[in-house]
């Protein structure tokens, strides 16, 4: 390999690593060896020193001088070293790893600055006024005085070089010695860790070249195009990303080229990959990702594993990352496939953590998408094995990376489990990364993390009858969506829009009103603005599925079945991508969706066409959603399979088909218990309640009934009207109606007196402006009750209100409520407007 890419070699390069500049192990053993607990403090006391007490002011001296003669440098250079970090305001958990930069900057400037050789005495002692700024821990008096000595060397080279053609080459060597002081401006600029001011450095000293020094343009473009890629890695900067790329592609083509430097050619096009893939990752298309797969591929052709094994395996590792991503927002997993392949290829040769992290984000990916759970497993397993070499102590970033992949990982795990061990897991997982990724350093990746803690919060409210979960979770996703925007990162802006939505629907489904549900829906329109069916189809199909259920949800809320009509029609859409050959697991999600849309559309309309074919969705999403391996998704398809029945039933009047929703009820309840699963357990009990309550009416006698009742005030104790008053007013209504008609059945009117207090209790919770339907449907409930009540008393007063009840409802009908549903309300307000004149004309009749 040549001198000019020899300090450039791949390191070991992971999911949004930078390439490694070759930190001084020397350096890196010396601070390693140092007690540094104190250091934050040690920081403060030095910028703060009149405030600072003696005693800390004095143990900071003694570590700093601790510090300087561990590295033998000056103790004004290291207390420039904490200057910088102060005024970086690097975190606390970090400020060793960018100590041991900082050190490592230092020294490679120190060694610049010793290697400017200048004839002019001038310039000498500017240069050696630069090295002992340094050394006091000035850099940017350094960098004044190394500029004065550039502006010096370049005003004698214009001067050498008009006297005469013999002095060109003493103007050569002042203007390499230019070059040479301008690169040392970049090499103090890492020392600040300012990214972009050092490429900018390294740029100039690229111009400043003589003619004779043209082989020194290929190194100091590498370390221009290393220093743009720390600042659009780092600071989510697209812009140095993309000038990052035309420099490696400048050096493939010219310097580097495949011809005259094969090796180093292909460490190119790792730097290419690289930095590609981490562009790519931000964009909704994939041709950066497919570009950097083929840049792999490239490198393959020379680094063969033969030749140059580690390099082959950094290659494959590479490729691996690469086909992960790009598999990710394709159908199927073949792309998957080869990545796990590549990955374990690379371990094979070079067992290194971050080859190892990316085969269990490849492993999470390609789990994600089969119905099992043996992937996900071995990926968790996998992180495990990374977080014993990755220590937070030795590698602060990727620990925190690699524990928001496990988080991610369990998340996925506790989706498919019932319980919340897994969930509860992926937060505290998630919230670690946090604490490394910090927005002020790391602006994208935090929102990333944002976006995934907001995924395993809503996952856990989604469980739980409450909504503290769930508002944390949208917390997480705006948070995240304010340094996510489709300018910077379009891809991730669209999966928080798509998160979002589906936390606004369960918010919006448990809440009285629709704001929270058209809110939704346009964050799902949103999403799909960037998620379009030629770019990512998968993850359309997910936007389309979730779209669905928002305005499935919306279509109950409205009269009418317009938004209900829409749904199944995007639902049907999703199907097309999302086929159960490609991805089995949300190919069942798909239809159980579509199975849900058609129920409610179903419930619309007459006829059993809709419902039949509800019945089918959920079925065929059974058969992927086994018992033995998702028991929660299996009692969820269990707990619609008996709603399907449940509707069937009755309008069928059938009373095998609402037993077969008993059985369904009942097996559901099996694995989703008031313990592992109380939102579930609240449905299915709800849901029982109804079957037995129809069952009950079209029975004798009343054990059904009192069944019904039973199971309707059990769900009632999970969703109360404070923690879930959509549900608790749908549970309401429904044990107002069994207890009416148990009470019909009765002798006294205790039970019927207990159905007008639920019904009342009811009305009072419901907005006539806001929930118009339900409350009408309520009106009318309460109507019946009061009537029947009033059968049994003297007087006509609970007659005529009912009769004012059912008016209030014909009112607000005018044509938008189902019409066998006016129809009923117009006869039963007829004959009970009879038996109240019946009574004006005869009062002994009565009672």
């Amino acid at each position: 390999m040549s001198a000019g890419l020899a300090q450039f070699r791949i390191g070991d390069v992971g999911p949004g690593a930078v390439v490694a500049q070759g930190e001084n192990i020397t350096i890196n053993q010396a601070i390693g060896t140092l007690d540094l607990t104190g250091l934050p403090a040690f920081i403060q006391a030095f910028s703060d020193q009149q405030n600072a007490s003696k005693a800390l002011l004095d143990e900071a001296i003694r570590k700093r001088d601790e510090i300087a003669a561990s590295l033998d440098i000056t103790k004004d250079a290291v207390g420039g070293f904490f200057d910088t970090l102060r005024e970086q305001d690097v975190p606390p958990e970090r400020l060793k790893a960018k100590l041991v930069e900082i050190a490592s900057r230092f020294e490679d400037a120190r060694q610049h600055l010793a290697a400017l050789d200048p004839d002019d005495p001038v310039t000498g002692a500017l240069a050696a006024e630069a090295k002992a700024a340094l050394d006091r821990g000035r850099p940017d008096e350094a960098s004044a005085l190394l500029q004065r000595a550039e502006e010096a060397e370049l005003a004698a080279a214009a001067q050498a070089r008009a006297l005469a053609r013999q002095a060109s080459a003493a103007a050569d060597a002042r203007q390499a010695n230019a070059a040479k002081a301008r690169e040392g401006r970049g090499d103090v600029a890492l020392t600040q860790l300012r990214y972009a001011e050092a490429a900018g450095h390294f740029g100039a000293a690229v111009a400043l070249l003589p003619a004779a020094l043209a082989a020194q343009r290929g190194r100091l473009l590498a370390r221009q195009a290393l220093s743009l890629f720390r600042q659009g890695d780092e600071y989510g900067d697209n812009a140095a990303l993309i000038a990052c790329i035309a420099i490696w592609d400048d050096l493939a083509r010219a310097d580097f080229s495949r011809a005259t430097a094969p090796v180093e050619w292909a460490e190119v096009q790792l730097y290419r990959c690289n930095a590609l893939w981490t562009l790519g990752g931000r964009e909704a298309g994939t041709a950066r990702l497919q570009e950097a797969v083929a840049a792999c591929a490239l490198a393959l052709e020379e680094m063969t594993r033969a030749r140059d094994p580690a390099g082959w395996a950094k290659a494959q590792m590479m490729l691996g990352l690469g086909l992960t991503s790009l598999g990710g927002r394709e159908a199927g997993t073949a792309r998957l496939l080869e990545a796990v392949a590549a990955l374990r290829q690379s371990l094979e040769v070079s067992p290194q953590p971050a080859a190892r992290m990316n085969l269990g984000n490849a492993l999470w990916a390609l789990g994600g998408r089969e119905a099992g759970t043996a992937r996900l497993e071995e990926a968790v397993t996998v992180y495990g094995q990374v977080l014993r070499e990755w220590t937070r102590e030795s590698a602060p970033f990727d620990w925190a990376r690699t524990q928001a992949n496990l988080g991610n990982t369990l998340w996925t795990l506790g989706m498919r489990e019932a319980g919340t061990a897994r969930l509860e897991a992926a937060v505290a997982a998630l919230r670690l990364s946090l604490e490394e990724w910090t927005r002020g350093r790391v602006p994208l990746y935090w929102a990333t993390s944002q976006v995934n803690l907001g995924n395993a919060l809503q996952a856990l409210g989604d469980r739980e009858v409450g909504t503290a979960r769930l508002e944390e979770a949208v917390t997480a996703y705006r948070l995240a969506l304010e340094e996510l925007t489709p300018a910077r990162a379009a891809f991730e802006w669209a999966k928080a829009q798509n998160n979002l939505g589906n936390l606004l629907t369960a918010l919006g489904s448990r809440e009285t009103g629709t704001a929270r549900l058209e809110e939704a829906v346009a964050a799902f329109r949103l999403a799909l603005t960037e998620w379009t069916r030629d770019r990512v189809p998968l993850d359309w199909a997910t936007t389309q599925m979730s779209l669905g259920n928002a305005l499935s949800a919306l279509g109950m809320r409205q009269a009418g079945t317009a938004r209900l009509e829409e749904a199944v029609a995007v639902q049907r859409l999703a199907l097309e991508e999302a086929t159960r050959a490609r991805v089995p697991f949300e190919w069942a999600k798909q239809q159980n969706n579509l199975g849900s849309a058609l129920w409610t559309l179903g419930m619309r309309e007459a006829g059993t066409a809709r419902l039949e074919e509800a019945l089918v969705a959920h079925r065929l999403a059974q058969e992927e959603w086994t018992r033995e391996r998702v028991p929660l998704y299996w009692a969820v398809a269990q707990l619609n399979i008996g709603n399907v029945l449940s509707a069937l039933g009755q309008r069928e009047e059938s009373p095998a088909r609402l037993e077969a929703a008993v059985v369904a009820y009942r097996l559901g309840l099996e694995e989703a218990t008031r313990a592992r699963a109380p939102v579930e357990w609240a449905k299915l009990q709800n849901s029982l309640g109804v079957a037995l309550r129809t069952l009950g009416i079209w029975e004798g006698g009343t054990a059904r009934l009192e069944e019904a009742v039973a199971a309707l005030r059990l769900a009632l104790e999970e969703w109360t009207r404070e923690r879930a008053p959509a549900n608790w007013m749908m549970a309401q209504g429904n044990l107002c109606h069994a207890l009416a008609v148990l009470g019909a059945r009765e002798d006294g009117t205790t039970t019927l007196e207990e159905a007008v207090a639920a019904g009342r209790a009811l009305l009072a919770a419901l907005s006539r402006g806001g929930a118009s339907l339900e409350w009408a449907q309520s009106m009318g409930n309460l109507g019946h009750v009061l009537a029947e009540l009033g059968l049994r008393e003297a007087g006509t007063a609970r007659l005529e209100e009912a009769v004012a009840g059912w008016d209030a409802c014909l009112d607000w009908a005018a044509g938008d409520a189902p019409q066998g549903w006016i129809e009923g309300l117009r006869r039963s307000r007829a004959e009970v407007l009879a038996e109240v004149a019946r009574r004006a004309a005869d009062p002994s009749a009565a009672g």
